[in-house]
C-alpha cells in the first residue's frame, strides 16, 4: 500500500493521509446535508438525494485516489446545484429529470475531453503565474466562504457586505474555534485543523448552540425515485435551450475542477515544472463521477477545494482519498452524527486553510505588469463573484490582451486565445 500510494517520495505516513481524509470529509461533510436540500426544490426526492450525494462522493473520491494518487475528495458542486435548481430547473422551467440528462451528457463530453487529454493540455499551457494566481484566489474564496459561514461576514444592502453580528453565539463559537486552531497550528500541533474542529462542537455541545444526536445509527434512503432516471429522457435534450445548459454545466464544472486541481497540487508540493502529474487520471476520475452522480441522481460533481483542509494536516497521496471515501461511506449509515457538523464547526478551518492556500501569490512575477494586472483580477474575482471559474475566465481574457500590447504575443499558447474567445462568447450570450 505505501509503495502504491508512493508514501517514501511524499514523505508520508498512514496517520497523516488518515487525519487528512478525516479532516477533508469533515470539512465537505455539509454536502450531505446541503445538497438535497437545495435539488429536492426542485422536485427531486430529499432521501434519494442523500444517498445519491454520499454515493457520488465515494465513487469519486475512490476514483482521483486510486487512479492520480490526489489527496482530493469529489462530491456534487455546491454552485452548479444551485444553477441546477434555481436557473435551470425553476428559473427555465425545464423539468428535473432533463436538467440531470443533461448533467449526465456533460459528464459523458467530459469524459470524451479527459481521454483525449484536451483538458490535461489546456491545464498544462496555463502560465505559471495565472496558476499561482489562481491557486492563491482560491485560498481568497475559500477564506471569503469561512467568514460568511461564521457570520462575520454579511450582506449589506449600503456596502455590499459588512462584519457580521459579534454578539450571535454561532458567531462567537466560530470564533472560538478560529482562536483555538490558530493557537495550535502556531505552536507547530500536527493536525491542529482537525483538533480545532473537534474542540469546536464539542465546546458548541456544551453550550447548547449544537445539537448532540438524539440517535447514532440511521436507515440508508432509498434511491428508486432518482436512479437511472436519465437513461429514461435522452431524447429530451435536443433543444437549444437544454444544450446552453449543458454547456454551462461544461464550462463551470471544467474550471472549478482545474482551479481545485491546481491549488491543491501546488498546495501539496506534487506540481512539478508547472506540470501536474496524472492531471490526465484525476480529470477522467473528476468526469467519471460526474457521469456516476447523474445516474445516482444528483447535479454535477466537481474537485472540493475544501480538499486544501486535508492537505494543510498532511495529506499527500489518494490514500487520503480513499479515507475520505470510507468517511461517506460510514456516514451512510451514521446520517443523525451529521447534525454535528455545523457551518460554524467547519468555518474556522476554512478561513485558516485559504490563508495558508493564498501564501501561493508569493511566487507570482510582481514585477511585470501584464502578468500583475490579470493575475490580480483573477484572484479578486473569485470571492467577488463567489466563482472560481469566472475568476479563471477573466484572467484568461486579460492576460493575452497584455502580452499582445508589449508584441509578446507569441509567448501565449494558442489554446490561450481559443479560451480567451470563449471566454468572451461567454459572457456575452451567457
Amino acid at each position: 500500500m505505501k509503495r502504491f500510494f508512493q508514501f517514501a517520495e511524499r514523505e508520508t505516513t498512514y496517520r497523516k493521509e488518515t487525519l487528512a481524509g478525516v479532516t477533508t470529509f469533515l470539512s465537505m461533510a455539509y454536502i450531505l446535508v446541503v445538497n438535497p436540500i437545495i435539488l429536492s426544490q426542485a422536485g427531486m426526492d430529499k432521501g434519494a438525494l442523500f444517498t445519491a450525494t454520499a454515493l457520488s462522493a465515494i465513487v469519486g473520491s475512490l476514483l482521483i485516489g486510486i487512479l492520480a494518487n490526489f489527496p482530493i475528495g469529489i462530491a456534487p458542486s455546491m454552485g452548479l446545484n444551485s444553477f441546477f435548481t434555481f436557473s435551470v430547473c425553476i428559473g427555465m422551467g425545464v423539468p428535473w429529470e432533463i436538467a440531470l440528462t443533461g448533467v449526465f451528457i456533460a459528464g459523458i463530453i467530459f469524459m470524451i475531453l479527459s481521454i483525449m487529454k484536451i483538458r490535461e493540455k489546456i491545464i498544462n499551457v496555463i502560465p505559471q503565474d495565472l496558476k499561482f494566481a489562481i491557486a492563491g484566489g482560491i485560498g481568497f474564496f475559500v477564506a471569503f466562504i469561512g467568514f460568511k459561514n461564521a457570520g462575520l461576514v454579511v450582506s449589506n444592502p449600503e456596502t455590499f457586505v459588512s462584519i457580521g453580528d459579534l454578539s450571535s453565539p454561532a458567531t462567537l463559537l466560530a470564533v472560538f474555534g478560529f482562536i483555538i486552531t490558530l493557537m495550535m497550528l502556531v505552536k507547530g500541533i500536527k493536525g491542529g485543523i482537525f483538533y480545532g474542529m473537534v474542540a469546536t462542537t464539542v465546546i458548541g455541545m456544551i453550550v447548547g448552540k449544537i445539537d448532540v444526536p438524539h440517535s447514532v445509527i440511521g436507515k440508508v434512503p432509498s434511491l428508486d425515485p432518482t436512479f437511472g432516471v436519465v437513461f429514461t429522457h435522452l431524447g429530451d435534450i435536443f433543444t437549444l435551450e437544454i444544450m446552453a445548459v449543458i454547456f454551462t454545466f461544461l464550462f463551470v464544472a471544467f474550471f472549478d475542477t482545474a482551479g481545485a486541481l491546481i491549488a491543491v497540487a501546488s498546495q501539496a508540493g506534487i506540481m512539478k515544472d508547472n506540470q501536474i502529474p496524472n492531471a490526465g487520471r484525476a480529470l477522467l476520475a473528476d468526469s467519471a463521477s460526474g457521469v456516476a452522480g447523474a445516474i445516482f441522481g444528483t447535479s454535477t460533481t466537481a474537485s472540493f477545494v475544501e480538499s486544501s483542509a486535508g492537505v494543510a494536516v498532511g495529506g499527500r497521496t489518494g490514500f487520503t482519498s480513499v479515507v475520505i471515501a470510507i468517511c461517506f461511506t460510514i456516514a451512510l449509515f451514521f446520517s443523525p452524527v451529521l447534525s454535528v457538523i455545523t457551518p460554524e464547526v467547519t468555518a474556522p478551518a476554512l478561513i485558516i486553510v485559504g490563508a495558508l492556500m493564498a501564501t501561493e501569490v508569493r511566487h507570482i512575477n510582481w514585477n511585470r505588469l501584464e502578468v500583475v494586472i490579470p493575475s490580480f483580477v483573477t484572484i479578486i474575482m473569485m470571492p467577488l463573484t463567489f466563482s472560481v471559474a469566472t475568476g479563471i475566465a477573466l484572467g484568461f481574457i486579460l492576460y493575452p490582451f497584455a502580452m499582445i500590447s508589449l508584441k509578446k504575443w507569441k509567448e501565449v499558447h494558442p489554446i490561450i486565445y481559443i479560451l480567451c474567445g470563449l471566454f468572451i462568447l461567454y459572457f456575452a450570450f451567457s
